[in-house]
């Protein structure tokens, strides 16, 4: 069961993110019926380790397996989304993928589970700011290299 819970009309989610970096692009999750794009991840279960999460995840959605480089920030996210309020903490990794030949994948990636919306696409780090990456204040932290221990990034302000 995901860490998701549903308190007061409001939406309380726990996520566990990869940074992937490759010759200075950043792995990104894009729906393409969404008009932003993530970290990818996802969401915690409950008894499960946020690095856990992003090992299961990335394997379940890319097929592909990864090794955990170092901790990198937690991010309180405040934001709306189909009407609702949420509070998402987010963990954040930098990871790499284990295997040599997909360290070298420089095109997209496409879902397994057979969801055919979602992808996995490469964005220049050196035009981070013309992206849609969400939460906003990924933007500074990745392009300042400026990874602090937490963050809070309210949307609706």
């Amino acid at each position: 069961m995901d860490l998701t819970v549903i308190l007061d009309n409001k939406k309380l989610n726990i996520r566990a993110c990869a940074l992937i970096i490759h010759n200075n692009k950043l792995l990104v999750h894009n729906n393409v019926n969404e008009s932003h794009m993530a970290l990818v991840g996802g969401r915690v279960k409950i008894g499960e380790s946020s690095e856990d999460t992003l090992k299961r995840e990335i394997k379940e959605e890319m097929g592909k397996e990864i090794e955990i480089l170092e901790y990198v920030s937690t991010i309180e996210n405040f934001f709306d989304a189909d009407d609702m309020p949420y509070h998402e903490i987010m963990f954040v990794y930098r990871v790499d993928f284990k295997d040599d030949a997909d360290k070298k994948i420089i095109d997209s990636i496409k879902n397994i589970e057979g969801e055919d919306e979602l992808r996995y696409d490469w964005i220049d780090l050196d035009k981070i700011e013309q992206y849609p990456l969400k939460p906003q204040i990924l933007k500074r932290m990745i392009k300042n290299r400026c990874f602090s221990i937490h963050e809070i990034n309210d949307d609706r302000k």
